[in-house]
């Protein structure tokens, strides 16, 4: 790509005029502000100390013989120390006859802007080290990155919070694939411990035998309702209780529902058959649940693993601690870890009963992944209210032995909130995943008919649109905000057709592939090659847009960078507005000839481009709409 071309003459300029070879390090080639006039910017404040001449000077010089060298240079101009390179049009034609439009060929101008020491053979860049370059990826190409989302409890369905989680990991690797990496995506099925017991011992008490058929419901939902049960009449014993004179934190250990799930945990580690055949009962409903609900949302994954069979794992680990003298047991048998040294405090691995806590179980799982694997990343995408636990994760897998800790990532994001407060899953007060698809469907059918878009549609293909246009807000809204902050979701909002949604961003699409349909119906072929520029005297507003499409692989490795799907969002957001402002200023199928061929072409390039971007964010775009 040019910025390659650009900071290879840079080094070569300083050689030849200095006498100097520079650290490429110093070498920043930017995007030239709005502000400014030009393409590209060098920034030589860095050059001065070796090269002992004014920023403004080393800037001319550099910009003179970079215009003379490389033929895509139109001029340049010096801003204080701020060298701005300005491209020549036939740069921008030939990125138009280049692009236009094969698949391949826009995988290929991707794959060479993030990896140009891959691609050197092709295009004669300088054989140095791209980690070296700002412009790209800080990571090598074949590295292995496995990223964990999703992540349930078998005792309640997916909620509004699942969405965030699992739209984003969906997202992170879909991004990281596009980049050049090779990803995969797993799923830890949190399928033991005192909350599935909960559900349990709820359903064997109050449940009557039923079962998601008799009860005609999904069996995450089902499962989901009796561990809210369960926390109904735990509060209603402690209550009792206090009512008796005994303390708050007394009564909820001596609560007997808590007491008679802490044994069901015993019994299920001990083996206990009845105890594990409702056990494997249970989250076999809740498995078929989950299957549906992440259909609905378009996610998938690679592998599954499973709490119950990694916990195990975990604390043969920790006994091995233990004998190590690394960690320490208390008189109840409880066994901890000390990080007062690290600044934390001690941290539980084993309860006195023996059981397992969530930090044996990803100490367990963390060790079978990387013998699964051998990762160069594991990336945990999980809330920020995790944020301790993997802080502690790495230390103690560090402390354990695993040299490898340093290779674990969180993913940490902010929180899901609804209009009107948090959710609370034990209080039933959640949002089910499927209850929100279902009112983000009705809420794009109720806008659409306000709209009267899609009266000539068929009732199948109205369905099928609304899905689109319901699934594809739910995900831009959610994906298009830094991970790192909280969202206030509101359903209504994020279905607008002319603001920064999804639905504006399919619109667009939509559109360009109506544009292209008329064309091709006026009989204008809309497989352009080897377009004619001759006649076209005025180029500055596709050089604007064409500038936006170019963006796209900068944009896709600094995301890939920060693990943020919102860069891309926004990115399609911007061109996608930019596209429409050019559309309603410059006519297209009524353009003279040469022109309205580029145009159809300028208009195929950006809707494809915005398309691949979508396809990150795991949101379709729909023929018509």
């Amino acid at each position: 790509m040019i910025e390659q071309v650009i900071k290879e003459n840079v080094i070569k300029a300083i050689l030849e005029i200095y006498g100097e070879n520079l650290d490429e390090k110093l070498i920043s080639v930017q995007q030239t502000k709005k502000e400014f006039d030009g393409d590209f910017t060098i920034v030589v404040f860095p050059f001065v100390k070796q090269l002992k001449k004014s920023p403004e000077t080393i800037a001319n010089e550099i910009g003179n013989y970079v215009k003379e060298n490389v033929s895509e240079i139109a001029d340049y101009n010096v801003i204080k120390g701020f060298l701005n390179f300005s491209l020549t049009n036939q740069f921008w034609f030939d990125y138009i006859n280049n692009n236009n439009i094969s698949e391949k060929k826009f995988r290929d101008e991707v794959d060479i802007a993030l990896f140009p020491k891959k691609n050197i053979k092709h295009h004669n860049f300088l054989d140095s080290d791209c980690k070296s370059n700002n412009l790209f990826f800080s990571e090598k190409s074949e590295d292995l990155f496995v990223i964990e989302y999703s992540s349930p409890n078998t005792n309640k369905p997916l909620h509004l919070g699942h969405i965030r989680n699992n739209l984003l990991g969906y997202s992170v690797a879909e991004l990281l694939k596009e980049s050049g990496r090779k990803v995969v995506k797993v799923n830890l099925i949190n399928d033991r411990g005192i909350h599935i017991c909960k559900s349990m011992l709820a359903w064997q008490k109050w449940g009557n035998n039923e079962t998601p058929e008799s009860k005609n419901m999904k069996g995450d939902s089902l499962v989901g309702k009796y561990y809210v049960k369960f926390d109904v009449e735990y509060k209603k014993e402690i209550f009792s209780l206090i009512a008796g004179g005994m303390g708050e934190e007394e009564a909820k250990q001596k609560s007997p529902s808590m007491i008679q799930a802490q044994e069901m945990l015993r019994m299920w580690e001990a083996g206990d058959e009845e105890t594990i055949k409702l056990w494997r009962t249970m989250n076999s409903w809740v498995y078929s649940g989950f299957d549906v609900t992440y259909k609905r949302m378009g996610v998938d994954f690679d592998k599954l693993y499973y709490e119950s069979e990694t916990y195990l794992l975990g604390k043969e680990v920790v006994q091995k601690g233990l004998d190590a003298g690394i960690l320490t047991k208390k008189e109840d048998g409880s066994v901890w870890i000390d990080l007062t040294k690290e600044g934390l405090d001690e941290k539980l691995l084993l309860r006195s009963d023996g059981t397992s806590v969530y930090m044996t179980q990803d100490i367990g799982t963390a060790i079978l992944r990387f013998n699964d694997y051998k990762p160069d990343k594991f990336i945990y995408v999980v809330g920020n209210e995790q944020n301790y636990h993997f802080q502690v994760l790495k230390i103690v897998l560090d402390k354990l032995g695993y040299d490898w800790s340093d290779k674990l990532y969180h993913l940490s994001y902010g929180m899901v909130e609804l209009p009107d407060g948090k959710m609370k899953s034990r209080e039933g007060t959640v949002v089910d995943a499927d209850d929100l698809i279902d009112e983000m469907i009705h809420t794009a059918k109720t806008t659409s008919d306000e709209l009267g878009k899609l009266s000539e549609f068929s009732e199948q293909e109205k369905n099928e649109v609304h899905r689109m246009i319901g699934l594809g807000a739910l995900k831009y809204f959610l994906l298009k905000v830094d991970p790192k902050k909280n969202i206030v979701f509101n359903p209504k909002e994020s279905i607008d057709f002319n603001g920064n949604t999804g639905p504006f961003i399919q619109y667009t699409c939509v559109r360009i592939k109506s544009l292209l349909r008329k064309a091709n119906e006026q009989g204008i072929d809309v497989n352009l090659k080897n377009l004619s520029f001759e006649s076209i005297k005025e180029f500055k507003k596709e050089i604007i847009l064409l500038k936006k499409v170019y963006d796209y692989h900068l944009v896709i490795q600094e995301a890939a960078i920060q693990y943020s799907p919102a860069l891309i969002a926004n990115y399609a957001y911007e061109l996608a507005k930019e596209f429409n402002q050019y559309y309603q200023e410059n006519p297209i199928l009524v353009a003279e000839e040469d022109e309205r061929k580029v145009r159809l072409a300028l208009s195929k390039l950006v809707g494809f481009t915005i398309e691949q971007a979508l396809k990150i964010l795991g949101i379709e775009v729909p023929e018509r709409m």
